[in-house]
């Protein structure tokens, strides 16, 4: 009689490289997973950025920088220019996606606002219950005040030592922050990344005048900055950290605002 049960991993039969290549055909399912996810969130928010502003990048800020990430991410020319013509009701076929947004706190009473686009909040809403099973989702309203309320504008130049404070009154900012690599992945490494804080209506003009003064725009959008941010320690901070993870990783979550550094 012959077994059908194959042998354990390591065991004698079973070569070395043939687990690495199944370890190498799961890290690459994942990978392309993960680019199809940042795909579709792409192709969203522009959609949402031409349904907002318009469908030309040169006087809609977040148009642009979003067709930046785009390109970037190599989504097709055709993928673009549909979500375009969606956004914009120009192809016949208008956006039907929802706005939403959720109020939570994550793990240890750290507060959180989710940012959602969806075309069916009946599929969505309770997925998102589900990944609030960790932490807490408020009610409308039950954390926003911990939030300001503003313009965001994140970019990069490649001049060394540049003048952050300078730029930012130049430019109209109200404030700002130095940004690296490792909080932004858009932001290259070896080059002068800041985060420019605005008023909500001063998002374009600001972006435009860095364009136009060497930096390299990467976000431009209106979003939320927390007031204060509770005291992790390290398990803390990592249980955030999956919390809002996995929130992130919803297809329909376009943005997660928190109040953690």
């Amino acid at each position: 009689m012959v077994s059908s049960a194959l042998p354990a991993a390591g065991a004698p039969g079973i070569p070395s490289r043939l687990m690495g290549r199944q370890w190498l055909h799961a890290k690459r399912a994942i990978v392309n997973l993960k680019k199809g996810q940042t795909v579709g969130k792409l192709v969203k928010e522009i959609t949402v950025a031409a349904k907002l502003g318009g469908g030309d990048p040169a006087g809609n800020a977040r148009l642009s920088a979003v067709l930046d990430k785009a390109r970037k991410a190599n989504v097709t020319r055709d993928a673009i220019e549909r979500a375009i013509a969606k956004g914009t009701g120009s192809g016949g076929e208008k956006s039907s996606l929802d706005h939403i947004i959720y109020e939570g706190y994550a793990p240890h009473k750290v507060p959180v606002i989710v940012e959602i686009y969806t075309d069916n909040n009946q599929r969505t809403a309770p997925e998102v219950r589900v990944l609030f099973k960790k932490g807490v989702l408020g009610a409308a309203g039950s954390n926003k005040f911990l939030f300001d309320h503003v313009g965001l504008v994140e970019a990069h130049t490649a001049a060394a030592g540049a003048d952050l404070e300078g730029t930012a009154i130049e430019a109209g900012a109200n404030d700002f922050s130095p940004l690296t690599h490792a909080e932004n992945d858009d932001i290259p490494e070896g080059v002068t990344g800041a985060r420019f804080v605005t008023d909500r209506t001063a998002v374009h003009a600001v972006s435009s005048w860095l364009k136009q003064h060497g930096w390299a725009v990467v976000t431009s959008e209106i979003g939320y900055v927390a007031k204060q941010f509770p005291e992790l320690d390290d398990a803390g901070r990592a249980e955030v950290g999956e919390f809002l993870q996995a929130l992130e990783d919803h297809d329909d979550v376009q943005r997660v605002w928190a109040a953690v550094k």
